[in-house]
């Protein structure tokens, strides 16, 4: 793929409002990809992987030992995920929910899930519990920016409803991306909410930059303190 247009204002369109026709936002471009950007960006993400690993390692300890107080199971949920290029691995969360599926149908989270515990909702709604994926980003299978990436059952059955789907393989799965800070998460009710996550997730795998997700990085935090549709 040669240099690309990324764009610089984002669409802040919520899932709530998923029966709305699809649109694309009036982007204008903003940053090109140059021939150095897959190397920098490579690099912040082991160095800030890195860092926060060490950083929060307090957070894991409390968050894993309140894990194990609340319920039985392991403290961590893995689960199969398609990565750059199809490939597949094993993604690592704190486990929020009474149940660890991994098969061929698995219920998307909805508002106020019965599978979610005391501990789960905390950590769900203030993402805490996808720390662990900071390990993913440093073993090379996720990156800190790109398209979220779903289960194996979601690709399949969104795969064969969506056209474009396939194309968010084009980029590593990133812990926040283009979606996220568009507010485009929370519960699946209609086919729509899947149409409009994977739709700017298409355009940012066409055209991501580096200093783009600089950008995409610190319009994260804000998203995560005001805990928007997360749940």
């Amino acid at each position: 793929m040669g240099e690309a247009d990324i764009f610089d204002s984002w669409s802040t369109t919520k899932d709530a409002d998923a029966g709305e026709p699809l649109a694309r936002s009036a982007w204008t471009p903003r940053f090109k990809r140059g021939a150095g950007s897959a190397a920098c960006k490579r690099v912040m993400d082991i160095v800030l992987a890195g860092l926060a690993l060490w950083i929060l390692l307090p957070a894991y300890c409390a968050i894993a030992l309140a894990v194990v107080i609340e319920t039985r199971g392991p403290v961590l949920f893995r689960q199969r995920r398609t990565g750059l290029n199809g490939e597949i691995f094993t993604i690592l969360k704190f486990r929020s929910m009474t149940v660890t599926e991994d098969g061929d149908k698995i219920a998307h989270a909805t508002k106020n899930d019965v599978r979610v515990t005391g501990v789960g909702a905390f950590i769900r709604a203030t993402s805490l519990d996808e720390l662990p994926q900071l390990v993913n980003v440093i073993m090379g299978d996720m990156s800190l920016v790109g398209p979220r990436p779903h289960a194996l059952a979601h690709d399949a059955h969104y795969g064969a409803l969506l056209p474009c789907y396939s194309k968010r393989f084009a980029v590593r799965p990133g812990l926040t991306g283009l979606a996220q800070i568009s507010g485009l998460r929370g519960e699946i009710h209609q086919l729509s909410c899947m149409a409009r996550r994977v739709e700017a997730d298409v355009l940012y795998a066409d055209g991501w930059s580096f200093r783009d997700d600089i950008l995409i990085i610190c319009r994260t935090v804000p998203m995560i303190l005001k805990r928007v549709n997360a749940y």
